[in-house]
């Protein structure tokens, strides 16, 4: 028991430190976790013989993460992904065993030994990118997706070559041990049988094919049939704790039939959540989940860490670095040609090739079985080990590249040449997304011309399919604000989504035009200080109203009135917009408002007027019901 509390103090000692540090650096948490891990292991020597067994354990995250993924995805959403799933997973896959199998034979490795390296360098590190393209906010992106796809076939891809590794075993070779006994290399399937459990070991291949297929159509079956009664089951007892328990024995229980059949646990939960998607508990299992998804996610990262041999490596640091380089380029240049088959630019073209360019979890998995099924020699493990823990240290790295490539690229989408505008009007609208676009109608309606300017063409396209004109181009580029007649126009409104873009249009509209009136969409209250600095009449908030809105909703179901709620709406709205005023003199360009102290003290004062004025308001509603 001591043992056990020393360990999780060390880990969760370490977790607590270095992922904070790696996030303020700009790094991600996974840096993080696989710096913890390296300290805690080979440097300082804290943690030893246990981090193997504990990542078994660990790579239970992978499993929920998995799980969790699934209950996003409805199997018509799943249906829909088929050619991705099967043309860009399919193709990377392929291409990359075959290409990492021929750098093996170059080197002098026999093919089945390099088809065996091709097939587990080709997997990618799906804990990795699949965390960092949630941390990021990119998973709903063109790149995102794509990359996913690709994850989710080499998942299933797991299933096939560890059934074709044994295939490839090596002759084997005898060698002597310390107690002078001789080791032929042969596992005795009988000892092995003690120690795992499993439904299909010694079946004929078409009784592993219905048991396998049984299991896979019990999952989908309890998925559809059982879990609903049992949610209301739990839900009768009305204890909060069983909703947990019971969103863990699904993925645990799944996980468990898919190891006796011989599958990945991985693709079982998967197969449960995409099943379990339109299940009415959905949101409930995933709010129970995603604690332990983390938890064992970071885990996961720190055993891998943890784990390496620092010793081995600096025998030949070179050599190591070298090949992991290696592996990241030759998957990369696949990558990047089959993201161009499949038309993607831009930033979810390189978000695609440096995502996946790395080696994954799986090649662990799959390193352990090759050796024990003696299709890798123990010393070759030994450096894929290495190689692929360096690969997944990089991928971090990978992922600062993207970003420094996507801001000097723009966006991802295709460079289209700016429309002509061949109309002016009184109001120009830059911008028409769902901010945009509400003002776009509003105006339009009271009988007023618009000039409505994008720099999306789906989005230009969608608007013209509503029988409204809008105009592709830059609505930061002078010679198009010009084009729309920005020299007469009487109102420019600012309604971009990013507020760089949204400060550099105010700012440039301004020095052209003293006199026109700007209409500016802010991201929130710092945002209005600098489209104030920049010469905006007018600056909305883009949540602001309906938070005001939603606010009086409330007031008026906890004992006020309509009228009175408005009221304490209007204040409070006034009262919003003088402090506002005031506030912009003292805020301070590039000092965060924490360390402004004339602002703190201003800001304290106008809160306490505001709590003055609605108290009076109470007062006299008060005393007019009396």
């Amino acid at each position: 028991m001591d043992d056990f509390l020393y360990q999780a103090s060390i880990y969760l000692a370490a977790a607590v430190i270095a992922v904070p540090l790696s996030a303020r650096l700009g790094l991600g948490s996974v840096l993080g976790y696989l710096a913890a891990g390296i300290v805690i292991g080979p440097v300082f020597g804290l943690v030893g013989a246990e981090t193997e067994s504990l990542q078994h354990v660990a790579e239970f995250g992978v499993v929920m993460m998995l799980f969790l993924i699934g209950l996003e995805l409805e199997p018509r959403a799943l249906w829909d992904m088929r050619d991705r799933l099967l043309g860009l997973g399919g193709l990377q896959v392929g291409l990359s065993t075959a290409a990492i199998a021929c750098v093996a034979m170059y080197a002098n490795h026999p093919w089945s030994v390099a088809l065996a390296v091709g097939l587990t360098l080709s997997l990618s590190s799906t804990a990795i990118v699949l965390q960092t393209l949630s941390e990021k906010g990119l998973m709903q992106t063109n790149g995102g997706r794509a990359t996913f796809s690709v994850l989710l076939t080499q998942d299933i891809a797991v299933i096939p070559i560890l059934a074709l590794l044994p295939l490839l075993a090596l002759p084997a070779i005898p060698h002597i041990n310390q107690d002078g006994s001789i080791d032929r290399g042969v596992k005795d399937l009988h000892d092995t049988a003690h120690h795992s459990l499993s439904l299909v070991e010694g079946l004929p291949g078409w009784a592993v094919t219905l048991v396998t297929i049984g299991a896979i159509a019990f999952v989908i079956l309890a998925g559809v049939y059982l879990t609903r009664p049992l949610f209301r089951f739990i839900h009768a007892t009305r204890l909060r704790e069983m909703y947990t328990a019971l969103a863990l024995m699904i993925v645990v229980g799944i996980s468990f039939l898919m190891t006796l059949v011989g599958l990945s646990p991985a693709l079982g939960a998967f197969l449960a959540g995409v099943v379990l998607a339109s299940s009415e508990f959905r949101h409930e299992m995933e709010s129970d989940l995603e604690p332990f998804k983390g938890l064992f996610l970071g885990l996961f990262f720190i055993t891998v860490g943890a784990g390496i041999d620092v010793a081995y490596f600096f025998n030949d640091p070179l050599e190591l670095f070298g090949l992991a380089l290696l592996v990241i380029l030759t998957k990369g240049a696949i990558l990047f040609l089959v993201g161009r088959a499949f038309k993607l630019r831009g930033r979810d073209h390189w978000l695609f090739t440096l995502g996946l360019a790395q080696a994954g979890e799986f090649g662990f998995v799959l390193l352990a079985f090759s050796t024990q099924q003696n299709v890798i020699p123990p010393d070759l493990s030994q450096k894929l080990l290495m190689i692929i823990a360096l690969t997944m240290l990089i991928t971090p790295l990978l992922f600062i590249i993207y970003d420094l490539l996507s801001r000097r690229i723009g966006e991802g989408t295709p460079q289209q040449e700016p429309d002509e505008i061949d109309e002016k009007g009184p109001v120009i609208i830059a911008g028409i997304g769902r901010f945009g676009q509400i003002v776009n109608r509003l105006v339009r309606a009271s009988g007023f011309k618009t000039v409505v300017l994008d720099h999306d063409i789906e989005t230009v396209q969608l608007m013209r399919r509503f029988g409204v004109k809008g105009f592709l181009g830059d609505p930061t580029r002078p010679e198009l604000l010009r084009a729309a007649g920005l020299e007469k126009a009487a109102v420019l409104v600012a309604a971009m989504d990013d507020r760089k873009t949204v400060t550099r249009l105010v700012s440039y509209a301004r020095r052209q035009r003293p006199d026109l009136h700007i209409i500016a969409r802010a991201h929130d209250r710092t945002h209005v200080y600098e489209l104030y600095q920049a010469g905006a009449n007018d600056i909305v908030r883009e949540m602001f109203d309906s938070s005001l809105r939603a606010g009086r909703y409330v007031l008026e179901n906890v004992g006020l009135s309509e009228y009175e709620a408005a009221q304490a709406e209007q204040t409070f709205y006034h009262h919003d917009r003088e402090s506002i005023r005031d506030l912009a003199e003292l805020w301070i360009p590039g000092t965060p408002t924490a360390e402004n102290k004339k602002y703190i003290e201003r800001a304290q004062q106008f809160e306490k007027q505001l709590e003055t004025e609605l108290l009076e308001l109470a007062e006299k509603h008060d005393q007019k019901s009396a």
